[in-house]
Parts: structure tokens; C-alpha cells; sequence
């Protein structure tokens, strides 16, 4: 979900409310990605990140100012690599895959359980005739829950409106619909954390998957299809990354890209287990 254009509005107060909850969520996602990369290198015999003290959960070690803002921003973005020796590996292709994808992996895990958080608290928020309610095509487990429903917007820029229904490309919402279902009130706060976190995990990982250099997505492409054979230079990856920012600064190709990959994938995933639990 782009903050951005929330901040940007005729009314910012919406995005400041969502971006105080997703600051806590960026730091904790991307110092645990890079903590993930550090312990598996650990693990494969390269102790480089831990000799230089990247092995921490000091989030201000792991912040690129720039990935941190396109995080805060716009649901995507990375960390400050923790710096990685693939000459201590024990087996270079083995090791280097399972390096790049530990923090993408960690990522998805954080997201998928974030989920299952998120369904948890679902129950408890809304009285349960709330779902019973005829008519109401909105009212539902998968709208407060997507990233993309109308319910869930509500509630993550703490608007408060109950929307039951969508025509000619509006909400439509009952006034005092909010108030009169609540069963909990303030785990909606603990909810609205809930949602930025699976957001910017989802965000993170699929961000780190895309195959150019120096993504994650990268390492797994070349070690799995090329078995290692591609080796490009420091500068050569600097100049790409910078290539990548003009590309995301000037289009919207790779923000629209990500954003549909996020909303398939957390779609597929949040439909598996509201179905699990009988709740679709």
C-alpha cells in the first residue's frame, strides 16, 4: 500500500497514522533480513558479518536510507548487505544460494504467521453476527484481511468506517456500523501493527527476489540456472542498483509489477487459511 499517496491527499492524517505503525515494522523486518543473511553465512563457515558486528539487532546497522524510505513509502524496498566473504564457504554454490535466500525466507515466514495473527485477531475485534449480515457483500474475512480491501484500508489508516458495499467505483459505508460490531477495541491498534508487518515482509521478499544484481534474486538465479558462472563486479552491481532507482523513480513499471505480485500472493495465502479454518 503506497503511503505516499495517502500523505499526499487532501487529508494526510490517514498516512501519518499508518506510518507510525509501519516504522516499527521496517526496522524490524529489514534488521531481521539481514540478520538471517549473517547467521547462515556464520553457519556456512564465513564469519565475516560477525568479526564486523553486523551480527546485531540494532536495526540502525542494517538501514540503507534510501531502501528504508522506499519501505516506509511504498510497502518495498532493502537493507545495507551484510557484508558477506564466499571464499569461507564450504561449498560455494550451495552456500551462496542458501545465504541469498535466507533473508527472503525468513521474510515470507514472518508473513505467512503475521497472517494467521492477523485472522486470529479478526475474531476477536468484530462481534460474530457481524458476518451473518445479508446483503452486505464487504462484510466479510477476506476484505478486512486483503491488502487490497476496502475494510482492511480502513482500519490500517484508521478511518473507522464500516464499507459494505462498492458501485460505480465508491464505498459505501452505514455511519455507526464501526462502533456497534467492535467487540474489542483496542486490539484494532494491535491489528493495525499486524497489517503494516506482513505488508512490508511480503514487500521485502518479493522486492529481494527480483533477478538483478545486487538483489537476492540475483544470487538465486545465477547459482541455480547458471551454476555460478556470472560474476560482475562490485561497481558493475552499484551501477545497476543505481540503474534500477532511475528506473523506479522515473516509471511505474516495477512498482506496479510488485504491487500485483504482492496482492497475488498474499491473496493466494490468506485464501488458503481462511479456508483451513472455515472462514472463506
Amino acid at each position: 500500500m503506497n503511503i505516499l499517496n495517502i500523505l499526499t491527499s487532501s487529508d494526510p492524517l490517514p498516512g501519518i497514522i499508518a506510518l507510525l505503525y509501519r516504522i516499527p515494522a521496517v526496522l524490524i523486518a529489514l534488521t531481521l533480513h539481514e540478520l538471517a543473511h549473517g547467521y547462515v553465512a556464520l553457519k556456512c563457515g564465513d564469519p565475516t558479518a560477525q568479526m564486523l558486528g553486523r551480527l546485531s539487532f540494532n536495526p540502525l546497522k542494517h538501514l540503507d536510507p534510501v531502501g528504508a524510505i522506499f519501505m516506509l513509502l511504498f510497502g518495498f524496498g532493502w537493507a545495507r548487505p551484510v557484508p558477506v566473504n564466499s571464499r569461507n564457504f564450504k561449498k560455494f554454490r550451495r552456500d551462496d544460494l542458501l545465504v541469498s535466500i535466507a533473508g527472503v525466507t525468513l521474510n515470507f515466514i514472518l508473513f505467512f504467521f503475521t497472517t494467521l495473527i492477523m485472522v486470529g485477531l479478526n475474531q476477536l475485534i468484530w462481534k460474530p453476527e457481524m458476518w451473518n449480515l445479508l446483503g452486505m457483500p464487504l462484510l466479510n474475512q477476506k476484505d478486512f484481511l486483503s491488502f487490497n480491501g476496502g475494510n482492511f484500508y480502513s482500519i490500517f489508516t484508521g478511518e473507522n468506517l464500516l464499507f459494505i458495499q462498492e458501485s460505480n467505483g465508491y464505498l459505501s459505508y452505514i455511519p455507526g456500523m464501526f462502533e456497534e460490531y467492535l467487540q474489542t477495541p483496542w486490539l484494532l491498534y494491535v491489528q493495525r501493527f499486524f497489517m503494516n508487518f506482513a505488508m512490508i515482509n511480503l514487500g521485502l521478499c518479493l522486492f529481494n527476489l527480483l533477478p538483478i544484481p545486487p538483489l537476492d534474486g540475483y544470487h538465486v538465479v545465477n547459482d541455480i540456472f547458471l551454476r555460478g558462472k556470472l560474476h560482475i563486479p562490485a561497481q558493475v552491481m552499484q551501477g545497476l542498483m543505481i540503474a534500477l532507482l532511475v528506473i523506479m523513480f522515473a516509471t511505474d513499471f516495477i512498482s506496479n509489477l510488485l504491487g500485483n505480485a504482492i496482492y497475488f500472493v498474499q491473496d493466494g495465502v490468506l485464501s488458503l487459511i481462511l479456508g483451513i479454518f472455515g472462514l472463506g
